[in-house]
């Protein structure tokens, strides 16, 4: 649940790039994608949209609690795209951040330093999530 509100608030683009495939209409709008077209999907505009994600800018793991998962709409969480284009590297990505946790938190303690900027100050100046300056924590050996 903590790593899945961890990709929702900052994920690793910010945004996914698809080709349509054919002309499609929105019925509702009207609005026409021709073939060929490049659409971005902004994924960090659906992440922090309030309509998916109630109070987006709070940190709230229990968003993926197995009783609330439910409740996200399909195509509102896309920190590895979703559908036939999906990241290959999803499964792996996950194991890969679940060990590398695990590992860091059974030897050390982390906190917040006074220098530590909370709430992080993200750099708008890049296409990808990124804090702006360093990141200071104490970290202690158990």
């Amino acid at each position: 649940m903590v790593l899945n509100e961890v990709l929702r608030k900052y994920p690793l683009t910010i945004f996914l790039d698809r080709r349509c495939e054919g002309t499609y209409s929105f019925e509702e709008t009207g609005l026409t994608i021709d073939k060929n077209v490049c659409v971005l999907i902004p994924i960090v505009g659906l992440h922090y949209d309030p309509e998916y994600y109630p109070d987006p800018e709070k940190f709230n793991p229990e968003r993926f609690s197995p009783e609330n998962k439910k409740n996200i709409l399909p195509y509102t969480y896309l920190p590895f795209g979703d559908g036939p284009r999906t990241c290959i590297g999803q499964r792996f990505a996950l194991l890969v951040s679940k060990v590398a946790l695990v590992y860091c938190l059974k030897d050390f303690a982390f906190d917040v330093s006074e220098t530590t900027k909370v709430p992080l100050e993200l750099d708008n100046s890049v296409s990808f999530i990124m804090n702006k300056g360093n990141l200071h924590l104490n970290v202690t050996r158990l």
